[in-house]
């Protein structure tokens, strides 16, 4: 029987490594999936690199094209930025009140948490489909709907106007997981703060703003990020319900680098469009994260403080 003394170097060397055996299928396939390609699509970006045919390195001229040569780059750019602005306070505002409304002590309770979070396992194009009958101008469910009222509903998918509004309404549809996450955080919360805050005269708005939104602001930190990375990569919505129109009105970023990859058969200077978005998200979580030291609070940041003033 080995004890702590008298293990051997060879024994404790394999109980170190045995942890990494564990992962290692997680590392493979990142390698794989994720980093390889990832490195790969940066290689094409300095290449002309056609579907069919002999790539030719070109150097930095697919990024020039994209900033000096292509106009659609610019427009497609300013349409997602756009449809960001809309869709994260949108989704970030259902998803919160949705979470609050599953906590409540109510009965039958648990049957609208399951309806609220169905949307977000059902696959993007069904989703479209299901909205594409939704939006539509002539038989759709919500111009009917406004017939009903004596409201003329308008052309959801063909008026530039509203098509953008399209988009952001069948995507901040699927809130399930966000809600979810915010759920379980407001779940969290100990219910003795907001019992002293009533015994002190706080009613539950002022419970709200003074316990609930602090105590999240971490997990509002992440799904402020996860909600712009989904943004500025939207393409299934785009693809289906609207193909990038009406007059290219939504002509997404990512629909920009689908075409210039599968259309126009530039894998070339799609990596590079893809690489620029990289960036651009890269820089916006920076910034995010950057910004989030005067407005997220962490309960070890605070008890760290509490005990440093006592020490005072």
């Amino acid at each position: 029987m080995f004890t702590k003394k008298n293990k051997p170097k060879k024994f404790t060397l394999v109980r170190k490594r045995v942890p990494f055996l564990f992962i290692l299928p997680w590392i493979i396939g990142f390698i794989v999936f994720t980093l390889g390609p990832l490195v790969f699509s940066l290689v094409m970006s300095l290449f002309d690199w056609p579907i069919a045919g002999e790539a030719k390195f070109i150097g930095l001229d697919n990024f020039k094209e994209m900033f000096t040569a292509d106009p659609q780059f610019y427009d497609s750019l300013v349409i997602t930025l756009k449809f960001a602005l809309i869709f994260v306070p949108l989704n970030l505002f259902v998803a919160l009140v949705l979470a609050l409304l599953i906590t409540q002590p109510i009965k039958g309770i648990k049957i609208f948490r399951t309806i609220f979070y169905l949307p977000a396992v059902v696959s993007g194009v069904a989703v479209s489909i299901i909205w594409g009958w939704m939006f539509n101008s002539e038989y759709g469910v919500l111009n009917y709907i406004l017939s009903l009222l004596g409201i003329e509903g308008p052309n959801w998918l063909i008026d530039p106007k509203w098509a953008i509004v399209t988009i952001v309404i069948a995507s901040a549809w699927g809130v399930g997981s966000m809600m979810l996450i915010f759920y379980t955080d407001i779940k969290g919360i100990p219910h003795e703060m907001y019992e002293a805050a009533s015994i002190d005269g706080a009613g539950p708005i002022r419970q709200f703003v003074s316990i609930t939104i602090p105590t999240i602001t971490p997990t509002i930190l992440f799904n402020i990020i996860t909600s712009v990375i989904a943004a500025l990569q939207q393409l299934t919505l785009v693809l289906l319900l609207t193909g990038g129109g009406p007059l290219k009105s939504t002509y997404f970023y990512g629909l920009f680098v689908y075409n210039n990859a599968f259309k126009h058969h530039e894998l070339g200077y799609a990596s590079a469009n893809a690489w620029f978005m990289f960036i651009i998200i890269l820089l916006l979580t920076l910034l995010i994260f950057k910004s989030s030291s005067a407005w997220v609070f962490y309960e070890a940041e605070v008890k760290k403080e509490k005990k440093g003033g006592k020490r005072k």
